[in-house]
C-alpha cells in the first residue's frame, strides 16, 4: 500500500501561516530536598509547519522537560510559567480534559523507550486503533483497518498479521516503528520525538529517521527532535537549538551552527564527536567538569567553570542570546562570540584550537610490525550454540540457537580490535566465551599463547590477572555498598596483594584515570556516569592486565563525557601498551580508537581488516550498509550521502538462512541475475583476501564508497 492510498488530511501549507508552536519565556521548576530545581529557565523558540527543529545538549540540560511541558505531561509538583501557544492557542493553564483533546490528535509524541510507551497486555494493532477511536468518530473496523495501513506505511512486514501481535513480540526497531505509526495516526500538526533513536542499532536508526521524514511529508507536521547526537540532526533538522543549564545558549540554521558555532559549549559538543568520514585520527575535545546544579546557580554564565575562554566578565552576569554577525537567525549566549569568529578554523577544527586538544600517540610497541608482536588473544573457528527446549516436566529439544558459528580472529600486543554488528549478531556471546576461560563447544580460544581448553584451575586463575573487562553500565558493574577504594582494591585482594601494596596502588590508579584520591571514601552513587566509567577502568587496570575487553564502554555516556573516556583509553593504551577488544555499535567511535575491525553478522565475521581499509573501501554489503547508516555531523555531507536501508529485521539465529546468511536483507543479492542468486542461496561464502590485511565473506564482493 502506498502513502497516497491512506486517508490523511491535506498537509498544511507552511507559507502564509504562523508558527504551529510558539514557546515564550518558559520556566519550569521542581521541588527537591536541596531547594527548587530550575529545570527550564526562560526558554523561547518556535516551530513552523513543515519545519524540523533539533534540540541538543547534555543530560540534564532541560530538553525533555521543556517538551513534556508542551505536552502537558509534567507532574503536578512542577511549577510552570511563561507561554506555550499551539496554533495561537495558549496551553499553559488548560485543564487535562482540554489538553487531552489536543494530545494525540494535533500534537503527538514519540518517546525514547518504545516498550514503556506501549501497553504490554494489548496487541499493537489495538493500541494504534485506540489512538484513532479516541479522537475520531469511526467504526472499530475502520480504525483496525487504518492501524494495519499505518503499520504497513512504517515498514512492518505482514502488517495484518503483526497487528495481532503484542509489543514483546516485536523487536526494538519494530516497536519504535509502531510508536511512530501511532504518532501519525491522526495526522498531527506537531510531532515531538524525544531521543527516538538512542537505544537502536544504527541500521534501525536510519530507518526510523527516514520514517520521521516520511511522516512529515505525509502529514505536513512540524517536528521537534530531541537528541544528544549532533550527527542525527545534521541531515534531518532545519534549525538547531543548543541547550545548557535549562536555557538555549545557541540557536540558528543547522548549516550556520555546524559551520560557524559561536558558543564555546557548542564548539565542545562538535569537537567531542568522533568523525566517521575522517581517516586521519582527529583530536577529541572532552568538556571538562560537570553541568552546574540547577538548585543554586552561581552568578554569571553557567558554562564559565568549564569554558576554556572564560574571563572575569563571564562571572558577573549571565549573557543573553546575542545576534551573530547582525543576523537574528543565528544567536549565541556568549560575550566572546567575536573572538570565536576571529579563529581561522571552523566547526570541530575550531573546537580543537580553542580547547587545546591533542591527538594521543600510538604505544611504542605499535612501531614493531604486527606479525612480530605477541598474540594476546586468538579465536580459531569458535562455535557456541544453545538448545531450544519445550516443555516443563518432560523437556525436549526442538531447535538450536547458532549464536556463534565458527569465527576466527586474533589480537596482537598494543592493538585494538573493534568488534561491531547489530544486536543479536553474537558479539556479547563471543565476549562471554572469551571471559569464561572454559573449554569451548567447538574451536579454540588462546589467551597469551595458552589454549584455555587445556588449562587447570590454577592456570585459569593466573590468566585472569592478565585479562580484565569494562562493562557497558558502570553503575551495574560497581557494588553500591562498597566505597570506591574497596571497589578498586577488590581484584587485588582476590589475587593476594598485601595491604600496603593495595593502599599504594589504589590512589595511583585514581590519578591514572583522571580522578582525585580524596574521592576514594565516596560511594558509586555519588559520581556521574563518566566518573563511574573511569572508576570501572581503574578497577580493570588494578592487576596490570595485558588484554582489556571493553563491552560498549561509552554507549551510555553523553558525547562530551564520551570523548574524555575515549581519550583516557587511548592514553592508557599508549602508556601501558595494552591490547583492547572493543565491542561497539557506533562505528564512528570504532574508527577513532581501533587499529583493526571485525564486522559480525548472525554469528559470522563477514569482514575483517585494518580499520582504514575496511572503512574507506568496504567490500561486504553489510559493512557498506552499516557505514552508510552512521550519521556524519556535517549537514552538507549528510544530505548528499546515499543511504543503504536494510529491509526487514535480523533473521533468527535458531533458523539462519541457507548459503549466505545476509542474503535475505542484501541489496546486492536482490540485483543479481538468478544464476548468481542461486550461488548465494546454496553456498556459504568463505572469508577471502580482498586487500592486504582485509578479508570479506561475499561471493560477489565489490567496493562501494559510502562516506
Amino acid at each position: 500500500m502506498t502513502t497516497s492510498e491512506l486517508q490523511f488530511d491535506a498537509p498544511a501549507d507552511p507559507a502564509g501561516e504562523g508558527p504551529v508552536l510558539q514557546v515564550e519565556d518558559l520556566h519550569v521548576s521542581f521541588p527537591s530536598e536541596s531547594g527548587r530545581v530550575r529545570a527550564v529557565r526562560g526558554l523561547s523558540y518556535q516551530v513552523s509547519p513543515g519545519e524540523v527543529l533539533g534540540i541538543v545538549g547534555e543530560s540534564g540540560s532541560g530538553k525533555s522537560v521543556s517538551s513534556l511541558a508542551v505536552m502537558g505531561l509534567l507532574p503536578s509538583s512542577a511549577r510552570i510559567s511563561g507561554s506555550i501557544k499551539f496554533q495561537g492557542r495558549e496551553l499553559i493553564g488548560q485543564n487535562d480534559a482540554e489538553l487531552s483533546k489536543i494530545r494525540g490528535r494535533r500534537i503527538s509524541m514519540v518517546f525514547q523507550d518504545p516498550l514503556s510507551a506501549l501497553t504490554p497486555v494489548y496487541t499493537v494493532g489495538d493500541q494504534i486503533a485506540e489512538a484513532i477511536l479516541v479522537h475520531r468518530k469511526v467504526s472499530k473496523q475502520a480504525a483496525a483497518n487504518r492501524a494495519v495501513e499505518l503499520l504497513d506505511l512504517v515498514g512492518i512486514p505482514n502488517a495484518a498479521e503483526r497487528a495481532k501481535a503484542f509489543p514483546h513480540e516485536f523487536s526494538g526497531g519494530m516497536r519504535q516503528r509502531a510508536v511512530i505509526a501511532m504518532a501519525i495516526a491522526n495526522d498531527p500538526d506537531l510531532i515531538i520525538a524525544d531521543e527516538p533513536t538512542t537505544a537502536l542499532d544504527v541500521t534501525v536508526q536510519a530507518q526510523v529517521l527516514q520514517l520521521l521524514e516520511t511522516a512529515q511529508e505525509v502529514t505536513g507536521a512540524g517536528i521537534v527532535i530531541i537528541t544528544h547526537d549532533l550527527g542525527v540532526v545534521a541531515g534531518f533538522a532545519d534549525r538547531l537549538m543548543v541547550m545548557y543549564a535549562g536555557r538555549a545558549v545557541e540557536t540558528g540554521l543547522v548549516d550556520d551552527i555546524y559551520r560557524q558555532p559561536r558558543m564555546p559549549y557548542t564548539l565542545g559538543l562538535l569537537g567531542s564527536i568522533p568523525r566517521l568520514d575522517v581517516g586521519e585520527k582527529q583530536a577529541l575535545v572532552p568538556i571538562k567538569g560537570q553541568p552546574p546544579s540547577l538548585t543554586d546557580l552561581p552568578p554569571g554564565c553557567p558554562f564559565a567553570p568549564r569554558c576554556p575562554m572564560v574571563v572575569d566578565a563571564c562571572h558577573t552576569a549571565e549573557p543573553p542570546l546575542f545576534d551573530v554577525d547582525g543576523s537574528a537567525e543565528h544567536r549565541a549566549a556568549c560575550i566572546r562570540t567575536n573572538e570565536i569568529a576571529a579563529t581561522d578554523a571552523e566547526g570541530a577544527e575550531a573546537a580543537v584550537e580553542i580547547f587545546g586538544a591533542e591527538v594521543i600517540g600510538e604505544p611504542q610497541v605499535a612501531k614493531v610490525p604486527r606479525e612480530q608482536r605477541e598474540t594476546v588473544l586468538e579465536l580459531d573457528r569458535l562455535v557456541k550454540e544453545y538448545a531450544v527446549n519445550k516443555g516443563v516436566v518432560f523437556k525436549r529439544r526442538v531447535g538450536t540457537v547458532h549464536a556463534v558459528a565458527g569465527i576466527s580472529f586474533d589480537i596482537r600486543e598494543g592493538e585494538t580490535l573493534g568488534l561491531v554488528g547489530e544486536s543479536g549478531c553474537g558479539k556479547t556471546t563471543t565476549l562471554m566465551e572469551i571471559l569464561g576461560l572454559q573449554k569451548p563447544m567447538s574451536g579454540e580460544i588462546s589467551v597469551l599463547g595458552t589454549n584455555v581448553s587445556a588449562i587447570d584451575a590454577k592456570r585459569r586463575f593466573e590468566i585472569r590477572r592478565d585479562m580484565s573487562v569494562v562493562f557497558q553500565d558502570p553503575m551495574a558493574s560497581l557494588d553500591p555498598r562498597l566505597t570506591i577504594h574497596d571497589c578498586i582494591a577488590e581484584p587485588m585482594q582476590v589475587h593476594g596483594y598485601g595491604k600496603d601494596e593495595i593502599n599504594r596502588r589504589v590512589p595511583e590508579l585514581m590519578r591514572l584515570v583522571g580522578l582525585r584520591p580524596e574521592q576514594l571514601s565516596r560511594y558509586p552513587g555519588e559520581f556521574s556516569g563518566g566518573q563511574r566509567q573511569r572508576i570501572g577502568i581503574a578497577r580493570a587496570l588494578a592487576l596490570e592486565p595485558k588484554l582489556v575487553v571493553l563491552d560498549e564502554p561509552v554507549s551510555a555516556l553523553d558525547v562530551s563525557i564520551q570523548a574524555g573516556v575515549i581519550n583516557l583509553l587511548e592514553e592508557l593504551k599508549s602508556k601501558l601498551g595494552l591490547a583492547y577488544l572493543f565491542v561497539a555499535h557506533d562505528l564512528s567511535v570504532v574508527r577513532h580508537i581501533a587499529d583493526r575491525v571485525a564486522v559480525m553478522y548472525l554469528g559470522k565475521i563477514v569482514e575483517i581488516g585494518e580499520v582504514d581499509s575496511v572503512f574507506d573501501t568496504p567490500r561486504h554489503p553489510y559493512t557498506q550498509a552499516l557505514l552508510s547508516a552512521i550519521p556524519i555531523p556535517d549537514p552538507v555531507k549528510e544530505r548528499q550521502r546515499e543511504r543503504i536501508l536494510l529491509t526487514g529485521d535480523l533473521p533468527s539465529p535458531a533458523n539462519p538462512p541457507s548459503g549466505c546468511r545476509f542474503r535475505t536483507r542484501c541489496f546486492l543479492h536482490a540485483s543479481l541475475p538468478p544464476e548468481k542468486q542461486r550461488v548465494c542461496i546454496e553456498v556459504e561464502p568463505p572469508r577471502e583476501t580482498q586487500a592486504p590485511d582485509h578479508e570479506a565473506a561475499c561471493h560477489f564482493a565489490q567496493i562501494r564508497q559510502v562516506l
